[in-house]
């Protein structure tokens, strides 16, 4: 079992920034995937961005790009992303999640989700 849980969500001017965070604990693997998805109200869950924990390596939604950095801490088996210039309709709620390969493909677990609201 792996355990997510995130913090750093809240309300935030249109422009403004916030760092979400997502620490994992429980039984991890030597190479895994994590990344973040969001679900506005009414709509389906979309991704967001993703990190490989053993290369590094990132992907980003068109959306997401140039604005949004994904990150990790081994150290403290942290996932971070950091979300600059938010919009409102980056509304949403935030899921952490982790895969045994790639979230692109498929996600293992799920955090319990941390609300964003941007105004206007």
């Amino acid at each position: 079992q792996v355990q997510l849980v995130e913090s750093g969500g809240g309300l935030v001017q249109a422009g403004g920034s916030l760092r979400l965070s997502c620490a994992a604990s429980g039984r991890t693997f030597s190479n895994y995937g994590m990344g973040w998805f969001r679900q506005a109200p009414g709509k389906e869950r979309e991704f967001v961005a993703a990190i490989s924990w053993g290369t590094g390596s990132t992907d980003y939604t068109d959306s997401a790009k140039g604005r949004f950095t994904i990150s990790r801490d081994n150290a403290k088996n942290t996932m971070y992303l950091q979300m600059n210039s938010l919009k409102p309709d980056d509304t949403a709620v935030y899921y952490c999640a982790f895969s045994r390969s790639s979230v692109r493909t498929g996600v293992d677990y799920w955090g319990q989700g941390t609300q964003v609201t941007v105004s206007s």
